[in-house]
């Protein structure tokens, strides 16, 4: 009898605003069935985070891929990783430009190259040798995501720090996969790499543990490696709740950042959980999908009857 498979999807923790609430939900659920039809039909736990994502970043009320966010220069750049818990084999790109689905790239770098992270001009270069299509940074930026910069630019305040999107899984197989993919934050510096890409940080998987997706405040999360972090306090024995609530709030307590994290152990068990005022987070077990956006809320759908 194989694993049974789990997939757990995020679209960012921050203050999500009321008008962004329902597509917010909306998008989560799309995303996380896309993955897990993939895993339904036996296939593994790297392609079904990869759906996921992609599914994430083609939907415009997440700051990844499609509705990215515009740089203290006018453009977008995008970060991102993916990690296989089998292998460790991770492929991560940060500061690339014009690429609606940064999550496929980094998939190129884990199985066509022998690195894990490509960055900048290289990272750009290599999309351009493998054929990935360059988008026009306006089909990236949404009207709101301008009209922000804009706002920005005159009164140096931006009404929204955008966020990520991620997803984690295991396969009837047991194996374990974790992705993570960002739009950064409205007016940083160019050339800023947040947590999203960094292995450790942004994500991580392990056969031996679990997987983990984070996202929040970049450079807190960096400080305390949170990913690695929740894994560590399950290996200590902690449960996935435990160990994110734990390392949460150390991150709070001892760099003053807040953030999310989904998370799933190598046996099954999955949580979402977050510091912030909102996550949008959606999960499919055993054929019922549970989805939140708030803190304690829970919401519960019978998909189809489970075998």
């Amino acid at each position: 009898m194989g694993t049974e498979p789990v997939l757990v999807v995020h679209g960012g923790a921050w203050a999500v605003p009321d008008e962004f609430a329902e597509r917010s939900i909306l998008g989560v659920k799309n995303a996380v069935k896309s993955g897990f039809a993939v895993l339904e039909m036996g296939g593994s736990s790297m392609k079904a985070v990869e759906m996921a994502v992609q599914a994430l970043e083609d939907d415009t009320v997440f700051d990844a891929g499609h509705g990215a966010v515009l740089n203290a220069d006018g453009y977008v750049e995008l970060d991102a990783i993916i990690m296989n818990g089998k292998t460790l084999a991770a492929g991560a790109v940060s500061c690339i430009r014009n690429i609606s689905n940064p999550v496929t790239f980094a998939c190129s770098v884990l199985e066509k190259t022998p690195y894990v992270m490509l960055t900048g001009l290289g990272a750009n270069q290599f999309a351009k040798k493998l054929g990935i299509p360059q988008v026009p940074v306006e089909e990236l930026v949404t009207d709101h995501a301008k009209a922000e910069w804009e706002q920005y630019r005159k009164y140096k305040k931006t009404t929204k720090v955008h966020d990520t999107v991620g997803a984690v899984a295991i396969d009837c197989e047991g194996n374990m996969a974790c992705a993570t993919s960002t739009g950064g934050i409205t007016n940083k510096m160019v050339g800023r790499v947040g947590d999203t890409p960094v292995i450790g940080s942004g994500g991580y998987a392990d056969n031996l543990v679990g997987a983990v997706s984070a996202t929040g405040h970049g450079e807190s999360i960096m400080k305390v490696t949170l990913a690695r972090l929740i894994l560590f306090h399950m290996e200590q024995g902690k449960t996935p709740e435990e160990a994110a609530d734990s390392a949460l709030h150390y991150m709070e307590k001892r760099v003053h950042g807040r953030g999310g994290v989904i998370v799933v152990s190598k046996t099954g068990e999955w949580t979402a959980r977050f510091t912030t005022k909102r996550m949008a987070w959606a999960g499919i077990k055993e054929g019922v999908l549970m989805y939140g956006l708030n803190p304690g809320e829970t919401i519960q759908e019978i998909i189809k009857p489970h075998k």
